[in-house]
Order: structure tokens, then sequence, then C-alpha cells
């Protein structure tokens, strides 16, 4: 009884490493951002461990402030993951949005819908040719 309790231990204990070690090489490392100044106004920033990701860019030299709302710095191509950015300012803050659908945020029927698409408007009246005042 002693050593099938014993052997029963070593066989839970080893599947229990090897679900470890699964679930270890199967994790996906989150997407890093790296900014680095260029010179005056100008800056590389680049993003690692990501897949065919695109990501669009926002800069503000001030966070939180309303006078200076985040504004686009880049819009981002399938798998592009290099920008060269060219800010107003010396120092800026940028952040990095995931664009699921490829729809530039500024076309989109609605921003946190991204199944949505883009922003469509059809105008039934007045047809062609005629004058709107």
């Amino acid at each position: 009884m002693k050593k099938f309790t014993k052997t029963l231990l070593i066989v839970a204990l080893a599947s229990a490493t090897v679900i470890a070690a699964i679930k270890t090489i199967a994790q996906i490392p989150p997407p890093v951002l790296t900014i680095t100044p260029l010179g005056t106004n100008q800056f590389s920033i680049s993003f690692t461990n990501t897949t065919d990701s695109t990501f669009d860019l926002q800069g503000t030299p001030i966070l939180n402030n309303s006078d200076y709302p985040w504004t686009w710095a880049a819009i981002g191509i399938p798998g592009q993951s290099n920008f060269v950015v060219t800010g107003v300012y010396e120092t800026s803050f940028y952040q990095a949005i995931l664009d699921t659908n490829s729809v530039p945020l500024w076309e989109a029927a609605n921003p946190n819908n991204p199944s949505l698409g883009p922003l469509t408007i059809y105008i039934d009246s007045p047809t062609n040719g005629s004058t709107l005042n």
C-alpha cells in the first residue's frame, strides 16, 4: 500500500509539472511598447511580442488636461511594428490602440464596438440633382 501511494504521488507530481510547463510555454507574452527619442520632437516607437496586429498611436503633451486632448500621431497597417513620430512638443505621452478591424477610429460607426465597421450614411431624400439649402 505504501509503495502504491508513493508511485501515485510521483505520477501526480510529474503530471502537474508537465501541465505547468505546457501552460508556461503556451502563454503569449503581452506586447511591449518602446519609445526612443531621435532628436528634437521626433520619436521612434516600436512594438515587440505582437502578431499581425494593427496598432494606431495617439499622443498628448500633458495627461488629463482638456486643453491638450489625445490626437492621432500615426495610423498603422497590419503587421507594422515600427513608427517614427514627429511631435509638436519636445516631450509627449503616447498610447497605442489595437485596431481590430482596420477602420480608423474616426471613421468607425462606434469606436467602442469594432464589429460595426465604418460609419456609412445614406441620404434618401433629396434625390440626386436636388439642391440643399
